[in-house]
Order: structure tokens, then sequence, then C-alpha cells
């Protein structure tokens, strides 16, 4: 499946703001979005055009599939899924965006980014109930045990990884313990539980057109 392959940080510069693709490096005071916070390209610069109407959704969608590193195609079928399921739309599409397993993985710590999470998956270092999965887009359901494999806990990849987000707070619907490298799904995953600023119901217009 194709993937985006440039520079990480011309995304958050082209979304105007921090989307903490490479983790906790973003925090650092190299970010090139603090450096130059306009649009990348010849013309980004000059460009200070105000975004409205069709314009905003798009790019809150943008947004939203950049940070969980998802394609359009695979996007609008979250959004199809959303839609069925009782409740409210954009926030059932969050939950479902929330509950993929490369995601859970990051949340749990056991990788300092998404992507990083999404490679540890795909090379088959993360066991779902005692049972290798490598789909970075399989969905954990409550109840679900996630581990670090036991060949895999001292890759070193994986300790660094640790030390970088020892400090990160874990959101309250998963449990984790450190020192076995084991985390749970204890509740779906809630609005509140969202931590970057996300305005759900601009996607939702923007493919209810």
């Amino acid at each position: 499946m194709a993937r985006y392959r440039g520079a990480v940080c011309r995304l958050c510069r082209r979304e105007g703001t921090k989307l903490f693709l490479k983790g906790e490096r973003c925090f650092s005071d190299k970010c090139a979005l603090e450096k130059r916070p306009y649009p990348p390209g010849e013309h980004g610069r000059a460009r200070r055009l105000r975004i409205i109407g069709y314009g905003l959704q798009l790019r809150e969608k943008q947004k939203v599939r950049r940070i969980y590193g998802v394609l359009e195609r695979q996007f609008r079928i979250y959004f199809k899924k959303a839609e069925r399921k009782r409740g409210i739309t954009g926030e059932n599409l969050l939950s479902l965006l929330e509950r993929r397993l490369d995601n859970v993985v990051f949340r749990l710590g056991f990788a300092s980014s998404r992507p990083q999470a999404r490679q540890m998956v795909r090379h088959g270092h993360i066991e779902v109930n005692g049972k290798k999965v490598d789909i970075p887009s399989y969905l954990v359901k409550k109840g679900d045990t996630i581990a670090v494999r036991e060949k895999s806990k001292k890759l070193e990849a994986i300790t660094q990884a640790m030390q970088l987000t020892q400090n990160r707070p874990v959101p309250k619907w998963l449990e984790v313990d450190y020192d076995n490298l084991v985390g749970k799904v204890v509740e779906y995953p809630s609005r509140e539980d969202i931590d970057f600023p996300v305005q759900e119901q601009l996607i939702v217009e923007l493919y209810s057109k």
C-alpha cells in the first residue's frame, strides 16, 4: 500500500499545527513549524489566504488523516463505518481511529510515534491476546490485551522508545504494565480522550455533501 515518504515536517507546516509525526522529537526547539510557520513551497510565505467553507473542511480531514497515517480510501471506509454506528458520527470516527492497533501501541508508550508503532506491528513485534498481529489497522476491542512479544522486549528501538515516552500520560481507556510491556483496553475511547484539537463536525460536513 502507498505511503507518504517525504519530509513529515512539511505536513505539519501545511496544516499549520504540530501533528507529532516524529513523536517526542516534535518537542525539540529544532521544529520546522516554529522556524517557518507558513505552508511549504515556493509561494508558501506569500500565501496568507483565509480558508473558509470547503477549504476549512478539507484541511480538518487532512489533518486527522495525517495524524493517524491513514490513506484517503481507508479514511472514507472508517467514515462509512462511523455513519452506521449508533451515536454521533464524528465521535464514532475518532473512536475507530483511536482503536487502530498502531495507535494503541503508540498510546501505551511502546513506540515514540505512530509511524514507529506501525513499523513495530508490521514487523511482528506486537501480539494481541497472546497471538501475533501484524496488521496496523486491526481494531482492538474492550478487554483485549496488547503486549510486546517476549523475543522483542530487548530490542534497542523499543527500549529507547520506552525511555522517551516514560513521562507521557496514558489515556484512561487503557491500562499498562511497563515492567512486562503489557497493556489492556479497559474501555472504548471517548471524545474526551482525543488530545489534539480537531473539529470532527467539519469532516462530517465534508463527506455529507
